[in-house]
């Protein structure tokens, strides 16, 4: 269990890593406001009053940020879907959250640090204002991020923007040459998980690299990126050089939900549960789902181009030392079509779907057009039934 609670405490380290900083940076500054000495001067008791008012003042940006952060999530669950959190996971609602409180933390030191000072620099209060400036100037990109994280069309953009990024570092642009695969014999220890379910967020392929380099072993990991680790799965193979749990587990990050790490299925999940939402009864909105379509063909269409081979990594000699196993194309297309496929009855969802798998099929490689065949003809003939032709 420890080896699991390291895993699982870095993702929140590193969170709150940025507000740290800005807190000690604030710090830090505040106690050498006394150094300025360029400039006019000013009565120091007047500075003081305009940083605390300042300092107490900017904790009101905390609220709006936490509103906004608490209206967009609670918008995007009950319009798009629960899984969506680009907004929450956006930098800049953490690094505003973070300058806010350095702000305030700059502000109080100063004050504090030059209260026995009669006059001080007008140095002081101009750095003041303009930090209060760069504070509104991150409110309103926060603002205008808020407002386009509750449009459709924005969110379907960035889901499919992110899906793009994940698809180009997973798997190797149409036509690389992946390294060849080393001839391995039995493995010499399997990983086996022994804690309760949790996603699989990413792998630290660096690290793991190094630690196989340094036993001189292959480590073959077989659950991809997004799959939910079930107690006694096997996660993964040692080959070779001896290896501890421990370290191989240690290269794995997870937690309660899947992220774009590097999930190459979360932009196809989160798009088909727009779709699904869309043309559920309990909403029933096809002209969303169809407008789901346009980012989901496209993403289906770039999958069925490109070469769905496991990851693999080698070390600096240019040794195998890790695979990862990737989802292959009847997995995306189970992921992205199947559900919505079965679950739509509006015409325009049926007629919509079809078309987009057709688009898909004018860009897949030859040996992936069965698959694509099958929907097609259950869609023709859900058509032809409904005399929707």
């Amino acid at each position: 269990m420890a080896v699991l609670a390291r895993v699982v405490r870095t993702r929140r380290v590193r969170a709150g890593l940025a507000q740290l900083v800005f807190v000690f940076v604030g710090l830090g500054a505040g106690f050498a406001v006394t150094r300025i000495a360029w400039g006019p001067r000013v009565a120091s008791a007047q500075v003081i009053d305009t940083l605390l008012a300042i300092g107490l003042g900017v904790l009101g940006a905390v609220a709006v940020i936490f509103s906004l952060l608490f209206l967009v999530v609670q918008w995007v669950t009950t319009a798009f879907t629960p899984r969506l959190m680009l907004f929450r996971d956006d930098p800049i609602v953490w690094r505003t959250f973070g300058f806010a409180l350095g702000l305030a933390v700059f502000c109080v030191t100063a004050a504090l640090a030059i209260g026995k000072q009669p006059e001080v620099s007008a140095g002081v209060p101009l750095l003041a204002m303009v930090l209060v400036l760069v504070q509104i100037a991150l409110l309103r990109t926060l603002q205008l991020r808020a407002f386009s994280a509750i449009q459709l069309a924005p969110a379907l953009g960035a889901i499919a923007a992110r899906g793009r990024k994940v698809l180009g570092a997973a798997y190797p642009e149409h036509g690389e040459v992946s390294p060849a695969r080393s001839p391995l014999l039995p493995p010499h220890m399997s990983v086996v998980w022994q804690h309760p379910p949790m996603v699989l967020q990413r792998v630290e392929v660096d690290r793991l690299i190094d630690v196989a380099t340094a036993a001189n072993a292959v480590i073959v990991v077989w659950q991809s990126p997004g799959a939910t680790l079930h107690r006694g799965s096997r996660v993964a193979d040692v080959y070779g050089g001896k290896l501890s749990e421990a370290s191989v587990l240690q290269g794995l990050i997870v937690g309660n939900e899947r992220t774009f790490d590097q999930d190459p299925l979360l932009a196809f999940r989160l798009l088909a549960d727009i779709a699904l939402r869309a043309v559920s009864s309990a909403v029933n909105d096809p002209a969303t789902a169809v407008q789901a379509f346009d980012e989901l063909g496209d993403l289906l269409g770039s999958v069925a181009a490109t070469r769905l081979d496991p990851l693999r990594r080698t070390d600096h000699n240019g040794v195998e030392r890790l695979v990862i196993d990737l989802p292959g194309w009847e997995e995306f297309l189970r992921t992205g079509v199947d559900d919505i496929m079965y679950a739509a009855n509006a015409p325009m969802v049926v007629t919509a779907l079809r078309d987009m798998l057709r688009r898909v099929r004018d860009r897949a490689d030859p040996d992936r057009t069965e698959l694509i065949d099958q929907r097609l003809t259950w869609l023709d003939d859900r058509v032809t039934e409904r005399n929707l032709t």
